[in-house]
């Protein structure tokens, strides 16, 4: 996996620099939700769930605490806390010959933290 793509959405978790996170996804980007059972396909679409799932787990307490890499993309475990709930999950993510992301895939557990998330992302999309 190239290093860009991930080192591109660290950056855009820390620096909030919506540039940073349009240039790294392909224009054929899917997005894959925890909650959704269809597949979001396009770059629209995946930088509206991106950019507002990084609002909704942004806070303190957010931290990524492990990373595995492949030739073809890399699984970014992260924790973190909202409302006193923990939330634990995993981004899949899969990046093309071009070094850009083509496919998010969002795990989130324990369920309580699916719900919480649920709620906060709706509201997080219901925005223009």
């Amino acid at each position: 996996m190239t290093m860009t793509a991930l080192d591109n959405w660290y950056d855009y978790v820390k620096s909030r620099d919506r540039a940073v996170l349009w240039d790294a996804l392909h224009p054929d980007a899917v997005f894959e939700s925890p909650v959704v059972n269809t597949q979001q396909r396009g770059r629209d679409i995946t930088f509206k769930y991106l950019s507002g799932a990084v609002t909704v787990l942004g806070t303190p307490s957010f931290a990524f605490v492990g990373e595995w890499r492949s030739d073809t993309g890399a699984v970014v475990e992260f924790e973190g806390e909202i409302e006193g709930i923990k939330i634990n999950g995993v981004d899949i993510i899969t990046v093309g010959d071009d070094g850009r992301i083509t496919n998010f895939k969002v795990m989130v557990r324990p369920l309580k933290a699916v719900n919480l998330l649920h709620r906060l992302m709706g509201e997080q999309l219901a925005q223009p």
